[in-house]
């Protein structure tokens, strides 16, 4: 192996970092500066905070929505599953049916610990 084969290692490794600080630096050189007390106030959708900013929320939403997520990015998974799935060899097929089981378990464990309902 040769000296030149890593330079272009060496290279990546001193611009890399450059990037983002380029990335930074440019609009803090251009950017305009006009601070107003306007500016800097919390901004709430346009209207006036009332009563405690600090409320707190159900965690059965979040996990409501985690779950959401989970099952969401799961089918991203398995529609190319789906679509070749006549092109698939024998184990992949099995493969699929596993995975699809593990989906199943998950969303009946999910349901029977109470995570589905909606309060």
């Amino acid at each position: 192996m040769q000296t030149q084969d890593w330079l272009f290692v060496g290279i990546f490794i001193v611009l890399a970092p450059l990037f983002p600080l380029i990335a930074l630096l440019i609009p803090r050189l251009i950017a305009p500066r006009k601070p107003n007390p306007i500016k800097l106030e919390t901004y709430e959708c346009g209207m006036e905070t009332v009563g405690p900013a600090w409320v707190q929320f159900k965690v059965q939403y979040y996990i409501f929505a985690l779950i959401f997520l989970v099952f969401d990015i799961e089918m991203v998974f398995l529609y190319p599953w789906a679509v070749s799935l006549n092109l698939l060899p024998f184990y992949a097929v099995v493969e699929g049916i596993i995975f699809v089981a593990i989906l199943v378990a998950g969303l009946l464990y999910a349901w029977r610990n109470g995570a589905l309902k909606w309060a």
